[in-house]
């Protein structure tokens, strides 16, 4: 009897040193996962701030820049893009079309001194430039946490776990390829 309950808590035992790791690794899978999902939010949320800001800003233009039509329709259907896009990947090629049209629209206030110094246009302006600080912080954020979650489900034993309930790498919120050409603007057109 003595030595059937010796084998019976070696078991336990061994069985309670098995566990327990999966456990940890389960759990640390789900708190990584619920980051990315998180900073992914706050990326999200910075992007709809600033789809909120573009039609004032662009109302505001149009009012002293009526003939620069084009480029406001640029910046337009480019925030619609980014309004409807589904995945990581869409948000990304959307933000980057965007970001150029918010840049020649930038260019044409230039050319509008009295626009410059509206004070309605200057407070959108900063709040626009305070945006895309924010959109580059929350893009950072979320890289951040997708490294770890990625770095996460390769490592061993937690790939066993991964691999187990579902856990995958994510995609990274990568800058469009153009991102770093200016735009062009040409008003000879």
């Amino acid at each position: 009897m003595k030595k059937g309950l010796t084998i019976f808590l070696a078991v336990v035992v061994l069985l309670v040193l098995l566990v327990l790791p999966l456990i940890g690794s389960y759990n640390r899978l789900v708190g990584l996962d619920e980051q990315v999902n998180n900073n992914w939010s706050q990326v999200e949320n910075q992007l709809q701030r600033r789809l909120d800001l573009i039609p004032n800003l662009v109302e505001t233009v149009k009012g002293y820049a009526a003939h620069e039509k084009e480029v406001l329709a640029d910046v337009s259907a480019a925030r619609a893009k980014l309004a409807g896009a589904q995945t990581v990947t869409e948000s990304a090629a959307a933000e980057a079309e965007l970001s150029s049209a918010l840049a020649r629209l930038l260019v044409v206030v230039e050319n509008y001194p009295n626009l410059k110094a509206d004070a309605n246009f200057r407070q959108l302006q900063d709040e626009l430039a305070g945006t895309e600080n924010r959109i580059a912080t929350a893009r950072m954020d979320y890289n951040n946490s997708v490294r770890e979650i990625n770095a996460a489900v390769r490592r061993f034993p937690t790939v066993i776990v991964a691999r187990l309930f579902g856990f995958s790498s994510r995609d990274y919120f990568e800058a469009d390829e153009d991102a770093g050409k200016a735009p062009e603007v040409d008003f000879n057109n």
